[in-house]
């Protein structure tokens, strides 16, 4: 009997996923994307190059082992609904690989998207003093290490076990050297005079009518990286305070805060902030510049 080709088996995994009513948004959009991921990872290939040839691909047969890999994957996904990440114990943002479990929420902030070039008309130069608060498993803080090779890194989160899976991450990127790992609420553990270019922060914004409908997958994930409070703006409310006493002069602040941009004018609807164009839209990641943050003394 032939071997079943890369194209049937992805469209049966797709299909399966649809079927079972599994969430996505953990490392992945949607159930072609999950099943290629799984499909790739079961034949053992590289997943980016894989990803990038996904049509040369198609007709590629698929060895019994590696489809036995896969239905057991497929079953351990529908049984358990773990985000695949977690399952795998890696996960990907902005081409990079990062170790991914449940101490931290699976790295899929849009800010990696601004890092590249659309941050630098904002900034004075390159900057040589970042942040990233909330950092989670340390991604955005690995990303901006490597986006700014001259530039000191402090990631910082109130979670020990965040901290822990963030020191993995640093140690499996090489930068031990450059990037300070702190256990602080928000800026709290911070020296009073240290102050930054930028600040990037994906902080717990999801509002508590929303958590209460969460998809099994994200009930996994760290309530303590989700949770925003009634509003969502627990954490923000915070954040914008603080941060101003830790900004340069010239310094900026980028913030995600997903789907609760109406929340957030809500809350801050005299702040003069930029929304910046992301994937999802432009009502998900803000930027305010040091100077505005003075408006909320």
């Amino acid at each position: 009997m032939p071997r079943p080709r890369f194209s049937q088996v992805w469209r049966d995994t797709e299909r399966a996923l649809l079927e079972a009513g599994v969430s996505f948004g953990q490392g992945t959009e949607d159930a072609a994307q999950e099943a290629a991921w799984m499909l790739i990872h079961s034949l053992g290939w590289p997943l980016l190059d894989s990803f990038a040839r996904l049509p040369a691909l198609q007709p590629r047969p698929v060895p019994e082992a590696a489809a036995l890999r896969l239905r057991r994957l497929l079953e351990r996904r529908l049984r358990s609904r773990r985000p695949l990440a977690y399952l795998l114990g890696e996960a990907w943002l902005g081409g990079q690989r990062f170790l991914a479990d449940e101490r931290a929420i699976v790295p899929r902030s849009l800010i990696a998207e601004l890092l590249p070039r659309a941050l630098d008309p904002w900034l004075a130069g390159d900057p040589g003093h970042i942040a990233d608060i909330c950092t989670g498993g340390g991604s955005l803080a690995i990303l901006a290490a490597l986006r700014w090779a001259q530039a000191s890194i402090t990631a910082a989160d109130l979670s020990g076990p965040a901290l822990q899976l963030a020191r993995a991450n640093v140690e499996l990127h090489g930068l031990a050297q450059r990037v300070r790992l702190l256990r602080s609420d928000l800026f709290e553990a911070f020296d009073a005079g240290e102050r930054f270019d930028l600040v990037l922060c994906n902080p717990p914004y999801v509002n508590e009518a929303s958590m209460a409908a969460l998809p099994a997958e994200f009930r996994h994930e760290p309530r303590l990286a989700l949770a925003g409070g009634d509003d969502g703006m627990d954490l923000v409310r915070r954040l914008l305070r603080q941060a101003r006493e830790h900004l340069q002069p010239q310094g900026v602040l980028v913030v995600e805060i997903g789907h609760e941009r109406r929340h957030f004018e809500a809350a801050f609807g005299d702040l003069p902030v930029y929304w910046l164009p992301v994937s999802s839209g432009a009502d998900a990641v803000f930027l305010v510049e040091a100077a505005a943050l003075e408006s909320l003394r």
